[in-house]
């Protein structure tokens, strides 16, 4: 399953540990940027990247990382076909991917430590879509509003 990263200067470091251990652990990742650490750069470059890269079908899921995760999500939902949530616990991680074909998770790299943004990325990507009768109307809703948007 191909993974898209992207992280601002609030998640860089984060990201590069994440980008590491998933590739340790034989994931294929594309590392969206940032490609280094500048104060100055900006989170809906990277979290546009990311959410087209899911969209366009280049990757299965994607994951952004940025000080708070809040930026990263609201630019990631401005792409059609982006489904993309902070979660800072794992039942959100899972549940978003298993209720609501969550497809990008945000975490806020100044809101949760190394250990726990591991966590949440391993239940995110061992989540799958549920597609229960409820859950696929649902979303079934939420495409045929992004259709009409």
């Amino acid at each position: 399953m191909p993974i898209a990263i992207g992280a601002d200067h609030g998640g860089f470091s984060l990201k590069q540990d994440i980008v590491a251990r998933l590739r340790a652990g034989g994931r294929e990742v594309t590392d969206l940027g940032a490609p280094i650490l500048d104060p100055a750069d900006d989170y809906p470059d990277f979290a546009l990247a990311v959410a087209r890269e899911v969209a366009e079908g280049r990757a299965e899921r994607g994951v952004l990382i940025c000080g708070s995760g809040v930026g990263a999500a609201i630019a990631a939902n401005k792409v059609k076909g982006a489904r993309a949530s902070i979660c800072h616990d794992c039942y959100s991680a899972a549940q978003g991917v298993e209720h609501d074909d969550m497809n990008i998770l945000v975490l806020g790299a100044r809101v949760i430590g190394t250990e726990l943004a591991r966590v949440l990325i391993d239940a995110f990507l061992q989540a799958k879509f549920t597609a229960e009768s409820r859950h696929q109307r649902r979303l079934n809703k939420v495409l045929a509003a992004e259709r009409d948007a």
